[in-house]
């Protein structure tokens, strides 16, 4: 094993915490520091913040240069916003600190395609500072674009792609169960999508990389959201949804080439659900099925984001995506 590698957790939310953890318990990985804005966690030793269960000497800073003035670092997980609007200065501002980058921000798995102009500038700063960004994720990064590709390759054709999530979100954290809209009033889950921050973010990301990496030309792209309302009293750890109140969302994502429909991706999250887990269906020359059990996205998620450290430690610079690394496996 090389020397090894130097890692700042940067958001220190339940899954940045949860990679922090995670760094910790990894051999080959250093946890140096960790960044965070919520003045209730500044100051206070990491260890403690990420429930670590026990300090690791040195605190929570409101800023990176806070960190790298104690010590060097090499790699930064990055684990704040999913809006390009949101993250892409934070991102530019640890090129510019010399640090290669492993992001779970959603838009940012496969940014060519709806933010060419933001992917355009993250790449040439980080050729520029001869670092590398990666943006990663279960979902997307994953389940419904990395993995369907690696599947096509025992395909000698490929005519359709769909791929089905199913979570029972009542085992997800508290900041997912709000983001479906969980014990919202219908009136009040349609309001919040219409002002488009609100449900899952990535099927675009998805979609744009099952399209460009097998050479389809996308000429129609369809989404609809609907809720998943309560029959009866659903409680969780975070919520209590009454009858009638808003327990999770369905989104499905059409994308169409010329020939027709070509990837249907469907995603479907709620408190409660009976049903858990995930469904590749590739239609071609051989058609393949495959179902995946256990998938928690929190802990995937944080399983991803750090198994893809050392490949984009070493991989050339630039802003790659999941397609372009060699294959991220554990260890």
């Amino acid at each position: 094993m090389s020397e090894k590698i130097r890692v700042i957790q940067y958001g220190l939310g339940p899954i940045g915490s949860g990679v922090a953890c995670h760094v910790v318990e990894r051999t080959g990985l250093e946890l140096v520091g960790g960044v965070d804005i919520d003045p209730a966690k500044v100051g206070h030793d990491v260890g403690d913040v990420i429930g670590l269960g026990r300090d690791l000497g040195f605190p929570v800073t409101k800023t990176l240069g806070e960190i790298l003035d104690r010590t060097g670092a090499d790699v930064v997980i990055h684990t704040t916003r999913s809006y390009f609007d949101l993250f892409k200065d934070q991102i530019l501002e640890i090129l510019a600190a010399g640090l290669d980058v492993v992001s779970t921000s959603e838009e940012l798995s496969f940014p060519w395609s709806d933010h060419a102009g933001e992917a355009q500038e993250i790449d040439a700063a980080a050729r520029a500072a001869g670092k590398t960004v990666l943006g990663t994720g279960v979902n997307p990064g994953f389940l419904m674009d990395a993995l369907p590709l690696f599947l096509t390759a025992i395909c000698q054709q490929v005519e359709r792609i769909e791929v089905t999530r199913i979570m029972n979100a009542s085992l997800r954290r508290g900041p997912f169960q709000a983001k479906i809209g969980s014990g919202m009033t219908v009136e009040a889950f349609e309001a919040k999508m219409a002002e488009g921050r609100m449900g899952h973010v990535g099927l675009p990301e998805s979609i744009g990389m099952l399209f460009d990496t097998l050479g389809h030309t996308l000429v129609d792209y369809q989404s609809a959201v609907e809720p998943v309302v309560a029959e009866r009293l659903v409680e969780t750890d975070f919520f209590q949804v009454q009858p009638g109140q808003v327990r999770g969302l369905k989104q499905v994502a059409r994308a169409y080439d010329e020939a027709g429909e070509f990837v249907t991706l469907t995603f479907i999250a709620a408190l409660d659900s009976a049903e858990d887990g995930d469904t590749i269906k590739i239609i071609g020359k051989p058609s393949l099925e495959v179902k995946l059990q256990g998938t928690n996205g929190d802990l995937a998620t944080v399983a991803i984001a750090v198994n893809a450290v050392r490949r984009v430690h070493e991989a050339a610079p630039g802003l790659v995506t999941m397609r372009d690394l060699p294959i991220v496996t554990y260890g």
